[in-house]
């Protein structure tokens, strides 16, 4: 009996992985088409988004829930910028810290894409309870989190140099199969 619950939960699992990849892939493909269409690249869009949810931030905070590095995080306000969607502000208080802030009017334009998306999604969401909603809300939270992780460690692995195998020593021989030579000459 638990081993066919045990199966049971490794199928719906599964199911719920494929659902998942096919929904992100979607999410991807319908952002890159976004994108294409207002002529910047899909991650840059994703940026847009981010700073949609977050507001007006520094470099280092964008790069911090991106997941990117800061390096990576000046060439797409650079891009926003040269599309008119973000802009840089400097700080009055600390002319030296410089926030992005989106440019509404222009990103407004963008919105129009997603209009009946979020009306198919606001629709789905309807149908589901408060509480499955809490469910759904904690799932979401916590795996972004858990994606923040994968890309760290995603970008550790690429960023690491090719690692070499070590060095394989010769086999040692036995005193049965003769005296061995110097490594080199005396």
């Amino acid at each position: 009996m638990a081993l066919s619950r045990a199966k049971a939960r490794a199928a719906l699992m599964q199911e719920l992985e494929n659902a998942l990849r096919r929904s992100s892939a979607q999410g991807v493909i319908f952002g890159q088409t976004v994108a294409n269409t207002v002529g910047i690249s899909g991650s840059d869009l994703e940026c847009l988004d981010f700073l949609n949810l977050e507001g007006r931030v520094t470099a280092g905070r964008l790069a911090e829930v991106t997941g990117l590095t800061t390096g990576a995080i000046t060439g797409v306000v650079d891009r926003l910028e040269k599309a008119g969607l973000v802009r840089r502000e400097r700080d009055p208080a600390d002319r030296r810290k410089v926030f992005i802030a989106i440019v509404p009017e222009n990103v407004a334009k963008i919105g129009r894409f997603y209009e009946h998306m979020q009306r198919g999604m606001v629709k789905l969401w309807e149908s589901y309870s408060d509480a499955e909603l809490r469910l759904l809300l904690e799932f979401a939270s916590r795996g972004y989190v858990a994606m923040l992780a994968a890309t760290e460690e995603l970008k550790s692995m690429v960023e690491a140099p090719e690692q070499k195998p070590p060095k394989q020593k010769p086999p040692k021989r036995s005193k049965a199969s003769g005296p061995r030579k110097p490594s080199r000459a005396p």
